[in-house]
């Protein structure tokens, strides 16, 4: 039996539940559900603000993984809660793999899409675009499942934890296959804004790591091997002779193996290795998608910034992320630049900062991440789909058992529960 949640996983949020279940079955599950007024289900825990707060936890560890291959081989279906790591020594065991993966492969599946979580790559979307299937409980209690091609299906894969508890979630899966990693250092703000496109777009999964403590930046590159050698310099960067962590200085022990060694997928992939499940991490994190043309601008109105970013940010990273067609998704008809911020613990210099970025990035049309820090206001106005994708909402959850006040004021524009 899971204890009543206190924190999210870093530690950062405290939940106010008074109430917690964990089911051992989806009978159960069903039951809970139709019987409760307001009820959150709970994954990884890896949101950093109130999304999946509420006043009765749902936890589904205890219910089985279940994971299942198509005949075809093309899709795999596994629980929602259900983390990357699990699913991907499912798929290892079948030579098969998705394709993409975030930073951590410690998270749920099910909250991943939920907040449209996303990898790299100029021509990958996030997490939530593999989705082909979804199975949930609504409000009633009944089950409802969904395929893509069916009505409203885009409206349902980024599903912010308002429309049910998702159970069962089925993913696109190609061949599995082999990447390298390779770290290049000394990266220059100017070379990187003057190269970006060139930079996100030079292997299967890139990202730019800074801290803005001086003009140096990393990039990851993430390819499929080639026969080709691997350069010494990239615009101006070096290659890393020694192991690297996303934060120049910390121990890259648990750190996904780079010097171009091909690999796994999924040992490459993630930023940290899939063995390795991370304490609760002494960090804050926020993110800001904007429109890929608008990528060097972000960057340079940042770097503008840098004596407020340096003393609170431990890492900023960058990505490309490819356009979709989800309703509530930050990529929906548009290729983004990610604009990741991994923040010290520090509640009140973090929202200072933020507050600093989100000025900077204004002009841009940001979007933020639904699953971590920014100002408190209301931003699902800017989704074309809203309207949308509030009917489907009062249609499969007319009460708002599945909301909270900050879902309602920071998705739907309204002061409270309705």
């Amino acid at each position: 039996m899971t204890g009543m949640p206190q924190t999210n996983w870093a530690k950062s949020y405290g939940y106010h539940f008074r109430d917690c279940t964990v089911p051992s079955s989806l009978d159960e599950v069903r039951s809970v559900v139709a019987g409760s007024a307001r009820i959150k289900a709970l994954g990884s825990r890896h949101s950093f603000n109130p999304i999946a707060d509420g006043e009765k936890a749902l936890i589904l560890d205890s219910l089985p993984l279940d994971p299942r291959l198509s005949d075809d081989r093309r899709s795999a279906s596994i629980a929602g809660h259900a983390t990357y790591g699990d699913l991907s020594r499912f798929l290892a065991s079948h030579d098969l793999a998705v394709h993409n993966l975030a930073s951590l492969p410690h998270i749920s599946i099910a909250g991943a899409i939920a907040t449209a979580t996303h990898g790299s790559g100029s021509g990958h979307g996030n997490l939530a675009t593999a989705v082909s299937a979804l199975e949930f409980v609504a409000a009633d209690g009944s089950i409802v499942k969904v395929r893509r091609g069916d009505p409203d299906f885009e409206g349902m894969v980024v599903h912010l934890g308002v429309l049910g508890i998702v159970t069962r979630v089925t993913l696109d899966v190609l061949p599995a296959f082999e990447i390298t990693q390779t770290v290049y250092e000394g990266l220059t703000t100017r070379s990187l804004c003057d190269n970006l496109d060139a930079i996100l777009d030079g292997g299967y999964s890139v990202s730019a790591f800074t801290t803005w403590r001086d003009d140096s930046a990393q990039i990851w590159v993430k390819d499929t091997p080639s026969i080709e050698p691997v350069p010494g310099t990239l615009h101006g960067a070096t290659r890393a002779t020694l192991k690297r962590h996303p934060i120049l200085g910390m121990d890259p022990v648990n750190a996904t193996d780079q010097f171009s060694v091909a690999g796994a997928w999924s040992d490459r992939l993630p930023h940290f290795k899939m063995g390795f499940t991370p304490s609760n991490g002494d960090e804050i994190q926020s993110e800001f998608h904007v429109p890929r043309r608008h990528g060097a601008a972000a960057i340079l109105a940042l770097a503008k910034i840098r004596d407020q970013l340096a003393p609170m940010v431990q890492v900023n990273e960058f990505r490309a992320v490819a356009a979709d067609d989800l309703w509530m998704s930050p990529q929906y008809e548009r290729d983004t630049l990610s604009l990741h911020f991994t923040w010290l613990p520090d509640e009140a210099g973090v929202k200072a900062a933020v507050h600093h970025v989100e000025e900077a990035l204004a002009p841009f049309e940001p979007l933020p991440h639904w699953g971590k820090v920014f100002s408190p206001a209301p931003v699902g106005a800017h989704y074309a789909k809203l309207a949308q994708f509030e009917q489907l909402r009062r249609r499969l959850d007319p009460t708002g058992k599945f909301s909270n006040p900050w879902i309602e004021e920071i998705v739907f524009g309204r002061a409270a529960v309705t």
